[in-house]
């Protein structure tokens, strides 16, 4: 209930209002069934910019860190992750990607939509990034297509570390469903997993004309945080005369 409350009454009018995003190819979404939808993610407003605009509920697969934050923020934020009817998902450990799988796999057998970043976690430069397999163990494992999104303008609209959006054109654009069919009881191979997630990952990439990076996000999030310090130690900021 609260989920719809927040789309029709207090928070997608005022997304729509504000940004005023273009949709492009919402037709592609299937108005009944289990389906993916896999998109790009450059912001924190991508959470709510994509369920505003579609037709059908849609969940995600949500950082574990929203739900466990300290204090009457974290509280704050876990209950309006909860009561959105977003699932809540530990990326550390080896089980973690199997967790993910599980849980994406329950969205699916009830016939609903699942939302999903390949990426696994926001692009810290507006590029796109390598994708995770973990989306194509779930399309093949369910049977169901996979609807690549491109959420274009968000990055400018609130970066990572912006906590306040500013006004900024907002682009939505659905791609046409991949079918992987073809790859059926093939969920273990990982040649098979590797191909489809990258056919995927150029079908976003067309859809949202980025510059690839075949590497993955954390990865490359880490390496430029590790540039950067060391940077800062080498060359430290001269005190103010």
């Amino acid at each position: 209930m609260f989920y719809y409350l927040l789309k029709y009454v207090l928070l997608g009018p005022l997304l729509r209002l504000v940004f005023r995003p273009r949709i492009e190819g919402l037709e592609h979404v299937p108005s009944s069934g289990a389906a993916i939808v896999a998109g790009n993610h450059l912001s924190f407003s991508d959470h709510f910019l994509m369920p505003a605009v579609l037709k059908r509920r849609i969940t995600f697969l949500a950082k574990a860190e929203y739900f466990t934050g300290p204090g009457l923020k974290g509280r704050l934020t876990a209950f309006f992750f909860h009561s959105a009817g977003q699932i809540p998902v530990d990326r550390s450990g080896k089980e973690a990607g199997q967790a993910a799988i599980r849980e994406g796999l329950g969205v699916l057998g009830k016939g609903e939509l699942l939302g999903i970043y390949p990426e696994g976690t926001r692009s810290h430069d507006g590029r796109l990034y390598k994708g995770k397999v973990g989306v194509a163990v779930m399309a093949l494992k369910a049977g169901v297509p996979v609807i690549p999104c491109a959420m274009i303008g968000t990055f400018e609209a609130q970066p990572p570390g912006r906590k306040i959006p500013r006004i900024h054109p907002v682009v939505i654009r659905f791609g046409k469903p991949l079918d992987f069919s073809r790859y059926a009881g093939m969920e273990n191979e990982k040649a098979v997993l590797r191909a489809a997630t990258d056919e995927l990952m150029y079908a976003i990439l067309t859809l949202s004309e980025q510059e690839y990076v075949d590497q993955y996000a954390a990865v490359a999030k880490a390496e430029d945080a590790e540039r950067k310090a060391e940077d800062r130690r080498r060359f430290p900021r001269m005190p103010l005369s």
